[in-house]
């Protein structure tokens, strides 16, 4: 078993990224529905993201639903975006257990993606969590929500246009860290660690730019049953690659 001290002795990524994958799977092999699996896969997260920030890790994305996942039959759509919903009664922004699980951890919540497909209800709770956790500084977990990479490289395309044509952007202007400005995820750090779970080896539209220079690790394991240990694991297995970043390898 690897323990934290372990961890703790080489260089911890700052950013952490999560393909949460498999939740349907973990939930069907223990003849469950899908929506169990949801569930459990979203009660994951805090967990996941608590021993993250106990390592050192400044932020963690995880890719909640996807631009793409509007395709998913409507019932599945529907389960999904009902589930903070049910997370609100249970831990509500006003009493002592939100502050519990969210406040009390010193971790900030945000919400990249688009807004304009979201539901009132789902962008209210979204602007109170975000609203409530605002001033904690400890760790950032950043929930994507209908977020797609392309469909933000082309906001940030269309936004850079219009500051061209009335003329408070200049075109020869346009660098990286202009385009980096740009995104939905500005100002977090670049992703040095990407985990997908479940065996799939894609990245599925998330976080290209981001991931530009990330360590990639894939892993069997299904999203509800990746622990605390797994994700120690993982580290580990990112403190013995070489970045090199398109340069030489050291040594």
């Amino acid at each position: 078993m690897i323990k934290r001290d372990k961890v703790l002795k080489r260089d911890v990524p700052k950013h952490i990224a999560f393909i949460l994958d498999g939740n349907g799977r973990w939930a069907r092999r223990r003849g469950r529905s899908r929506a169990h699996g949801h569930e459990r896969g979203a009660m994951n997260i805090r967990s996941i993201a608590i021993e993250a920030k106990e390592l050192g890790v400044e932020v963690m994305s995880v890719y909640a639903f996807s631009t793409e996942n509007w395709k998913r039959p409507q019932k599945e759509v529907d389960m999904l975006m009902d589930l903070p919903k049910r997370y609100e009664k249970e831990y509500d922004h006003d009493n002592e257990a939100f502050k519990k699980k969210y406040l009390a951890d010193d971790v900030r919540i945000i919400f990249t993606g688009r807004r304009d497909r979201l539901d009132n209800y789902n962008l209210g709770l979204m602007k109170r969590i975000e609203d409530a956790t605002k001033e904690n500084e400890g760790f950032t977990l950043n929930i994507c929500v209908d977020y797609g990479s392309k469909d933000e490289l082309v906001n940030a395309a269309k936004s850079m246009a219009k500051k061209v044509a009335n003329k408070s952007l200049n075109v020869n202007a346009i660098d990286e860290e202009t385009m980096a400005s740009h995104l939905y995820t500005h100002p977090l750090p670049p992703v040095d660690l990407l985990i997908r779970t479940s065996g799939e080896q894609r990245l599925s539209n998330f976080l290209l730019w981001q991931n530009a220079y990330a360590e990639f690790y894939f892993t069997k394991t299904h999203w509800p049953a990746f622990s605390q240990k797994e994700l120690r694991k993982a580290i580990v297995d990112f403190q013995k690659r070489n970045r090199k970043y398109g340069g030489l390898k050291k040594g």
